[in-house]
């Protein structure tokens, strides 16, 4: 495991408090969708900000326990619901990572006009940071990538991959809403958290609520079969990304092993490298506190590591 550098934020600690979190809507690439929003409207010249994507089948709300911390320290940070979920406009039929792609460039495009980005996401969301670090259309500043799928994965993203309509065809029809509700209720908290039983009813809730019925899991299982199979080729020339890479890897991760960190670390050799043994799937449910502090170090790292180098640059003498 690589260090991380302890720098703390330069920026104070002005607000405090979930009631800071502003929520809005607001259209990018032509898709509606609801923004999470910390720290002040305007930015001063030079203050870092910080994107956050969410995973599949989440939404912005699972970043809520992260920004509450990120506003108690002053850090400006925006959350997304992407596409197809939380409260976004739903995914076109067609291949779901370049709608994605065209999505987050256009909300990097908005927010890089205020200053330096750095982009975090989990599961899927920390997939399309590294896909937008490769493109490389925005100046970002720095990527964490939370638990990407599609390098090294579990037994259980294969076998979405493979057999999840032909299992649950296997099931006897119909298959009544609440055997539906109570599948989700068993199996959510325990490939969310590391431990089920400090799991939050309002998070876990929130994911229940995608599988009311046989027919609403079965459009979910299909749509992950489908994301399974682009992710595939989803980083090919991943190892010319030249941002930088802090990857974060979780040793209790049911959906994404730890290997896989580790492998996407040895294909970007430059990224630093954090594996968690005690954090799950999402680390901002488990462990917000500590994921802002990391995210809140390492931007801090990044950004001035680019501002030191401009004001050397400035200061070498110019041949005549």
């Amino acid at each position: 495991m690589t260090a991380m550098e302890r720098a703390r934020p330069e920026t104070p600690a002005l607000f405090a408090g979930p009631e800071l979190i502003r929520a809005g809507e607001r259209s990018y690439a032509g898709v509606r969708t609801r923004v999470l929003e910390v720290g002040p409207k305007r930015l001063t010249r030079g203050a870092p900000r910080l994107v956050l994507l969410h995973g599949y089948c989440d939404s912005a709300d699972t970043w809520r326990p992260v920004l509450e911390q990120l506003a108690e320290s002053g850090i400006s940070a925006v959350a997304v619901d992407l596409p197809g979920f939380g409260e976004a406009d739903p995914l076109r039929a067609g291949p779901m990572l370049p709608q994605l792609d065209l999505f987050v460039d256009a909300v990097l495009e908005e927010q890089t006009k205020h200053g330096k980005v750095v982009l975090a996401g989990n599961s899927l969301g920390g997939t399309m940071g590294l896909r937008a670090a490769h493109t490389a259309r925005r100046p970002i500043a720095g990527v964490v990538s939370i638990a990407a799928p599609g390098f090294v994965d579990s037994w259980l993203i294969r076998a979405i991959g493979t057999y999840p309509l032909r299992l649950w065809a296997s099931l006897p029809l119909p298959v009544p809403d609440f055997v539906v509700r109570g599948v989700a209720e068993y199996v959510v908290p325990r490939l969310l958290y590391a431990d089920r039983a400090v799991a939050a009813d309002e998070h876990v809730r929130r994911f229940i609520d995608l599988f009311p019925d046989y027919r609403s899991a079965t459009t979910r299982l299909d749509q992950a079969r489908q994301l399974v199979e682009e992710l595939s080729q989803a980083y090919d020339g991943i190892d010319d990304i030249t941002t930088p890479l802090l990857v974060v890897a979780c040793g209790k991760d049911r959906l994404v092993t730890a290997n896989s960190g580790r492998r996407l670390h040895s294909l970007v050799p430059h990224s630093r490298l954090l594996i968690r043994e005690d954090w799950g799937h999402c680390p901002q449910l488990d462990d917000p506190s500590t994921l802002a502090e990391l995210i809140g170090y390492f931007t801090t790292d990044v950004t001035r590591k680019r501002k030191a180098r401009r004001t050397k640059a400035a200061a070498l003498p110019i041949a005549g």
